[in-house]
């Protein structure tokens, strides 16, 4: 499934709970001392999205169901969060479950609110926290070509080009990069996929306080880790549906919809997607029982006031098991 699902990281006392509330409304405890948070609290927030309204309301759906992101509040990490340090293991796990994270750093400068290493310095916590990532990954990495090499000696052509794949992971992470870094079709690889590697996902930096305060050289370090950026002074109030965008943007997914009497709702899968699997958003079930979709784009629906106004105009087109969603599409699926 696409669901958008975001963890929020960084060190303690950078605003990352802070943040949480603001997104999600939900009321979690933020205290000014480390380990505040203690289990991950999670958020269900809606993709803001003008065009389900609009679709709700030509279609007078009894029901509005918008696309929805998890946000996972996960406690603040620490030197050694590898090793257990703080709250360590049990919260860089909660990390795999994620798609795309959010590392919160904080730029504003120091006052009344401590920071865990005394002093503001965003480029230091930036490689703290991948410090961190990489080094539960090497571990993760250690033990699975361990295996990996047990698995070779059994004389299994694809066990053997499997284990040089692992040994290239492991490799990069000795070097003291991200898993990211490799190409897209390694870090896809099934073997590696499945190992849910933390510094395999794409990071955003959210970078609470002014702009003003975002100096050269963190510009030029985000550049260099390939990694977006928005920045936000969670002191005030802020409205944050660009960090949706850009965690859409970075994973590369779309928005369609059905709608209807009953209901219009969102649906969240990737750019690229052919319709039988965009389907399966809906229903797992439509994905091997499609026969084809009616599509319309959102824009047209609305233009021509209805589905059966749009039918008549000629706008409403029948799409195979080869057409690729587009954003904005409006879909019928027909199933066996």
């Amino acid at each position: 499934m696409s669901k958008l699902s975001i963890g929020i990281v960084g060190l303690p006392n950078v605003g990352k709970s802070t943040l949480f509330k603001a997104l999600t409304k939900v009321d979690v405890n933020i205290a000014n001392y480390p380990f505040a948070t203690i289990d991950p609290n999670i958020g269900v927030v809606s993709v803001p999205d003008s065009r389900l309204d609009a679709l709700a309301q030509i279609s007078a759906s009894a029901k509005k169901i918008p696309a929805v992101v998890e946000f996972y509040d996960i406690a603040g990490l620490v030197r050694g969060a590898n090793e257990g340090e703080g709250l360590g293991n049990q919260f860089l796990s909660h990390i795999r479950e994620v798609r795309v994270i959010v590392h919160v750093v904080r730029i504003f400068k120091l006052g009344e609110i401590i920071h865990v290493d005394g002093s503001v310095d965003p480029l230091r916590d930036i490689e703290t926290i991948n410090t961190e990532l990489m080094l539960k990954d090497l571990d993760t990495m250690q033990k699975r070509v361990e295996r990996g090499v047990k698995d070779a000696k059994m004389g299994d052509k694809k066990k053997q080009e499997e284990l040089k794949i692992l040994e290239r992971v492991r490799g990069i992470l000795e070097e003291g990069k991200l898993v990211l870094t490799l190409e897209e079709e390694v870090v896809n690889t099934p073997c590696i996929k499945e190992l849910g590697l933390l510094t395999a996902k794409p990071q955003i930096l959210l970078l609470n306080g002014l702009e003003s305060e975002v100096g050269d050289d963190l510009r030029e370090k985000i550049r260099e880790l390939g990694f977006s950026y928005v920045v936000a002074d969670l002191s005030q109030p802020v409205l944050l549906d660009g960090l949706i965008e850009q965690a859409y943007k970075t994973l590369d997914l779309i928005t369609f919809f059905t709608t209807g009497p009953d209901e219009t709702r969102g649906w969240t899968t990737k750019r690229g997607a052919l319709a039988p699997q965009a389907s399966r958003e809906i229903h797992t079930d439509f994905e091997s029982k499609f026969i084809r979709a009616e599509v319309v784009s959102t824009e047209k629906l609305l233009e021509a006031g209805g589905w059966n106004e749009a039918r008549d105009k000629g706008w409403i087109r029948t799409e195979g098991k080869g057409y690729e969603v587009q954003d904005g599409d409006v879909i019928v699926v027909r199933h066996s």
